[in-house]
């Protein structure tokens, strides 16, 4: 064998760092500088280029402005990977920090303040310190937020340093973009503290701000506004003159100004009194938020979501408008559903005809959704404008002799909420709902026909035929009361669920059934879409924020998380770091899963007591209880021994086949019970279930025994033949005594 040949191992390539690092190197300046270019091009696509740092730290004494701010991005990007080699350019920060160029000074302690090495802490208080005070208004408003950054970084040296008394200082500086930037550092402090009483705005500090409100950029004037939306004000006179002062900021062409205004103008007008004033604000505030329908899609949907929230606090404040609501054809799905919303919150007696007629309109489009929406939003107007419910109601029917199959559908699940805001009012309509029977193929429309012949079946003369109809297809219905056919032959588990509840409550006390189903239904509340009045004054503080897109507020999607730049690169490093998921189960749910020794009986878990300590309860013929829901008859049944922590393969598949009561004493019979139309199984006697006096058995579901999950779980109905004469095969106890005759056992 010929040994291998060194030059097929050996390469003349040195690869592109080694070629960078020539360049970094180099005599000339331009090569250099074009070296350090390349690199940052490397580390911007995702190439590590770490290796290069003290290379690149080498070029960062230099006169060259635009290759110094080259080489501190390159410092912030990998500054955390070398902490120790950041020391070797504490010296160049200090020193560029005394630069007569102010550029050069605010680059290098805003690159100090982002590099978040703990050592290099220690060397940024004293020249922060000097560009807080600096002469030049930009070095001012980058120190300032350099300041949160540290307290970010080390609360404890950034309080006894008094760097926040300083910050406090900048926000009386005669520059407004000092102070705006003064305002959003402390507001960050603020929220990072744990007492919350860093930044408290008093009518000293009002004043300062409303003065620098004029001055400043868009952004700025963002964070002032954010700001005074804190400020609780003393009394009446003083909501007014804030209201007033910040009015005229709804002119300004940034969305985000206005909103923050307008968010502003919501939280104060409350405390004013003067119903006068109150509606002159509320005109002055339409023409800016009709003004931002006019942008590109994505912003009028976050303007509409807004005004929603204004809406359902200050309907009046576009009450003349509901025209510039109107969908266009070139509209996004999201903002026609977000129109259609408000068109119903603008609603009233004097636009309905108007409303009505643009709805039907919509009616006819080919977004089905949309005109579900449409066919949906005709019936709210209805439940809202008790006048205009008759026109409503016409308007529907029209839809209805389109044969539309889904227009259809959606105009007969409204009108059942017409039906129960107007009971026997409209009862006229019933027969042309009935003739379109067979169109219906929906599980909704079907229920809502379903009760409206049940609620007006006495006015119906074929009403049992009407029903019978629905019979058909029952196993796919949640709706029907044959409570025989839900418990036995449907797979669908919430209507076995509803079933059962049905029935034990029938078994109990049929006179409690009746009075529970046949209860006097409560008429529909009209317009009962909005959010609740806690929620709504907590989202109407955050107007202008991700809160008010999304209805929620803040503390539902962050989960109390601040995702600052070390907390990034943390879970980016350790994912393990991040905080538990605040709707991950209870920790004695997931210990269960993780044991998976619980789980054989879902019903069964007791969270309250360790799982070693919970009794296991004997069954017992005599019990007044109708048992366990799933196993009515786990009272004749005879008691297993508690299973042992350990079964072998032929123990587990003998515990399986017992759901079956089907021996299987070995793997050979392991089919014998799976009803095999070969092979009859032979039949046993069944003692009739004991019923219950009480009321309480109706949710009572406590699982009598844990030997029902390992030997006799039965898997009949309880409205199954066997009240009568089972077809399936139950274990019996020799010492079980005869339970009381069912007296509701032929009721279906």
């Amino acid at each position: 064998m010929h040994c291998a040949r060194e030059e097929f191992f050996t390469t003349n390539k040195k690869g592109e760092n080694y070629e960078l690092k020539a360049e970094l190197n180099s005599e000339y300046r331009h090569t250099r500088k074009d070296a350090v270019k390349k690199v940052i091009a490397n580390m911007t696509v995702g190439k590590d280029v770490s290796g290069l740092f003290p290379d690149v730290l080498k070029n960062m004494q230099t006169e060259d402005l635009e290759l110094k701010k080259l080489v501190y991005l390159y410092l912030m990007n990998y500054a955390k990977s070398q902490p120790e080699l950041v020391i070797l350019a504490v010296n160049t920060f200090v020193k560029d920090s005394d630069d007569p160029n102010p550029l050069i000074r605010a680059l290098s302690i805003r690159t100090m303040g982002c590099l978040r090495v703990d050592k290099i802490i220690d060397y940024l208080t004293e020249p922060l310190r000097k560009c807080l005070k600096d002469e030049n208004p930009y070095v001012r408003k980058t120190a300032a937020i350099c300041v949160a950054k540290l307290y970010e970084l080390n609360p404890e040296l950034t309080t006894e340093q008094d760097f926040v008394k300083e910050l406090k200082e900048l926000v009386s500086d005669i520059n407004p973009m000092v102070v705006a930037n003064a305002v959003i550092a402390l507001q960050d402090i603020h929220e990072l503290s744990d007492t919350k009483d860093i930044f408290i705005i008093n009518q000293t500090i009002l004043n300062k701000l409303l003065n620098a409100l004029n001055e400043c950029t868009e952004w700025g004037q963002i964070a002032i506004l954010t700001a005074l939306g804190d400020y609780k004000v003393a009394s009446n006179k003083e909501a007014e003159s804030l209201c007033e002062r910040v009015l005229p900021r709804l002119q300004h062409a940034n969305g985000s100004v206005v909103l923050a205004v307008v968010k502003v103008m919501m939280i104060n007008m409350q405390y004013i009194q003067d119903k006068n004033t109150v509606r002159v604000l509320c005109r002055k505030m339409a023409p800016p938020l009709v003004t931002l329908l006019s942008s590109p899609p994505e912003v009028q949907y976050i303007a509409l979501r807004n005004i929603n929230l204004v809406l359902q606090r200050r309907p009046e404040v576009l009450s003349n408008e509901i025209r510039v609501f109107f969908c266009k054809y070139n509209d996004p799905p999201y903002v026609k559903m977000e129109k259609l919303e408000i068109m119903i919150r603008l609603c009233n007696d004097r636009n309905v005809d108007q409303l009505l007629s643009e709805l039907k309109e919509y009616a006819n489009e080919v977004d089905v959704d949309f005109v579900r929406k449409s066919v949906n939003a005709i019936g709210r107007c209805a439940i809202k404008i008790e006048e205009a419910a008759e026109r409503c109601i016409n308007v529907l029917l029209d839809l209805i002799n389109t044969g539309v199959s889904y227009v259809v559908q959606e105009a007969i699940v409204v009108i059942k909420d017409i039906f129960r805001k107007y009971p026997h009012t409209y009862e006229g309509i019933i027969p042309t709902l009935c003739d379109n029977l067979e169109a219906l193929d929906e599980p909704q429309a079907r229920a809502s026909l379903i009760w409206i012949i049940g609620e007006y079946a006495e006015r119906i003369e074929n009403a049992d035929d009407l029903i019978n109809n629905f019979l058909e297809n029952f196993k796919d219905e949640s709706t029907q009361r044959v409570l025989q056919t839900a418990t036995n032959e449907c797979d669908n588990a919430d209507i076995r669920d509803r079933a059962y509840v049905y029935w034990r409550l029938l078994s109990t006390d049929p006179q409690a059934a009746k009075a529970v189903v046949l209860s006097e239904k409560p008429a529909v509340a009209g317009e009962s879409n909005g959010l609740s009045s806690g929620l709504l004054e907590s989202l109407l503080s955050q107007i202008g924020t991700l809160a008010s897109v999304y209805h929620k507020p803040a503390e539902t999607f962050i989960a109390g998380r601040k995702y600052g730049a070390d907390n990034v690169q943390a879970l980016a490093h350790d994912p393990t770091n991040e905080d538990e998921d605040a709707s991950a189960p209870p920790p004695q749910i997931q210990e269960a899963l993780r044991n998976n020794s619980n789980l054989d009986n879902l019903l069964d878990l007791d969270w309250d007591e360790p799982s070693a300590s919970t009794p296991i309860n004997e069954p017992s013929a005599t019990s007044s209880s109708l048992g366990d829901l799933m196993s009515l008859d786990a009272g004749n049944a005879a008691p297993s021994p508690p299973p042992s922590s350990t079964l072998s393969p032929t123990q587990s598949l003998t515990d399986i086949m017992n759901l079956y009561n089907q021996p299987s004493a070995s793997p050979s019979n392991t089919f014998a019970g799976m009803g095999n139309p070969m092979q009859p199984q032979p039949q046993q006697p069944v003692q009739p279930v004991a019923v219950s006096s009480s009321m309480n058995d109706l949710f009572d579901f406590n699982m009598s025994t844990t030997s029902t999950a390992h030997s006799g779980l039965q898997q009949s109905s309880p409205l199954s033949p066997s009240l009568i004469s089972t077809t399936q095969p139950l274990s019996t106890s020799a010492n079980s005594k005869p339970a009381k005759e069912d007296p509701f056992a032929g009721l279906f």
